[in-house]
C-alpha cells in the first residue's frame, strides 16, 4: 500500500457557538492518489481542510502534512500545501504573472520564472499572463487561484469545490489537468458537492456528514459494496395489479412498468426467476433493462442512514 501523506488523527474542532464541526476524524491519505470528500453543505469539509491547511485551530487532534505537524512544524508543513479555496478573491489590479510570482515570493522560495511560466502554460493561462485579473472570466480567475496554489511547488494540493459555479467545458478542462497534476507527483484532495466530479476524478472517496467521517473507500469497492442494480421490465399490456408470484417487483402506477432492485454482489440475483415466472403467468414484455445505482444513489443512501 502506498505510504500515507497526510495524517490525520483524532481531529475535532468546536467552534465558541457550541458548533462542533468535526468530530473525532481520522484519515490517512495516500501519496500520489486522487481523493474526494463529499458531504452535504455543512458536514465539516472546509472545517477540515482548513485545520489542514493551517488556516483554522482544531480543538483536539493532530495532523501531519508530509512529515511534517501542521501546529509543531507550521512553516514547513504549510510549504507542502497548495490551497485553492472556493471563492474567487483574488488581487484585482494585479497582472496574472505578478500575482502568481508574488504567491511563490510568500512561501519563501527563490524567484523562478521558468517554473511560473510552465504552470502559465499548463493552466492555459499563458496568453493572459498580462492581463489585469479584473478583466478575466470567472473560469479564467480560477485557473488563476490554482496557478498561485502551485507557485511554491507544493506536494499536496487542496481543491475546495474547485468547479463550483463553472461550465461544463471548464469543469472537464480542470479534471484533465487534475490528472496531468497527480501524474507530475502532486497528491490531491478535493471537496465537491457534484457527485460526477467524485465519480470521475478521486482514486478513493471519504464522505462527511455532520462532522464524521462516515466511509472512507476505494471508489471501485464502494461503489461494488453499496452498488445496487436495478432491473426494468416494461409491459406489452399493463396489469391491474402486481400478482402474488411478483411481491419482490414493484408495479408502476400505470401498470406497465415492473422494477426489481437486487444485489450485483450474491450469487443468486434472482433475475432468470423472475423471468421464467413472467412467462408461466403469460405476462409479454417489450423491453428489459438494467442499471447500476450510481454514487449518488450510494451517498443519499448513506447520509440517510
Amino acid at each position: 500500500m502506498a505510504e500515507s501523506i497526510v495524517t490525520v488523527t483524532g481531529l475535532s474542532k468546536t467552534y465558541a457557538s457550541g458548533l462542533k464541526a468535526l468530530k473525532g476524524v481520522d484519515l490517512d491519505i495516500r501519496r500520489g492518489e486522487i481523493f474526494a470528500l463529499l458531504g452535504p453543505n455543512g458536514a465539516g469539509k472546509t472545517t477540515l481542510i482548513g485545520i489542514i491547511c493551517g488556516l483554522v485551530n482544531a480543538t483536539a487532534g493532530t495532523v501531519v502534512a508530509d512529515g511534517h505537524d501542521i501546529v509543531r512544524d507550521y512553516r514547513a508543513a504549510r510549504m507542502k500545501i497548495g490551497l485553492v479555496p472556493q471563492e474567487l478573491s483574488t488581487d484585482a489590479f494585479e497582472t496574472v504573472w505578478s500575482t502568481v510570482t508574488f504567491s511563490r515570493g510568500l512561501f519563501g522560495k527563490k524567484p523562478s520564472p521558468a517554473h511560473i511560466e510552465k504552470i502559465l502554460r499548463a493552466l492555459s493561462l499563458w496568453e493572459k499572463k498580462d492581463a489585469k485579473i479584473m478583466t478575466l472570466s470567472g473560469g479564467m480567475k480560477r485557473r488563476v487561484l490554482i496557478a498561485k496554489a502551485l507557485s511554491h511547488e507544493p506536494t499536496i494540493l487542496f481543491l475546495d469545490e474547485p468547479t463550483a459555479g463553472v461550465d461544463v467545458e471548464l469543469r472537464h478542462d480542470m479534471w484533465k489537468m487534475v490528472r496531468e497534476l497527480r501524474e507530475s507527483g502532486v497528491t490531491i484532495i478535493l471537496t465537491t458537492h457534484y457527485i460526477d466530479e467524485a465519480q470521475e476524478m478521486a482514486d478513493r472517496i471519504g464522505v462527511i456528514t455532520k462532522g464524521e467521517l462516515i466511509v472512507v473507500e476505494d471508489k471501485a469497492t464502494l461503489m461494488r459494496r453499496l452498488g445496487k442494480r436495478q432491473l426494468t421490465i416494461t409491459l406489452a399490456r399493463p396489469l391491474a395489479k402486481l400478482p402474488d408470484e411478483l411481491a419482490k417487483l414493484t408495479l408502476s402506477k400505470d401498470g406497465t412498468v415492473l422494477t426489481y432492485d437486487f444485489d450485483t454482489q450474491s450469487e443468486d440475483t434472482g433475475v432468470a426467476a423472475i423471468l421464467k415466472q413472467l412467462g408461466e403467468l403469460g405476462i409479454e414484455l417489450v423491453d428489459l433493462h438494467s442499471k447500476e445505482s450510481s454514487l449518488e444513489d450510494i451517498f443519499v443512501s448513506l447520509v440517510k442512514s
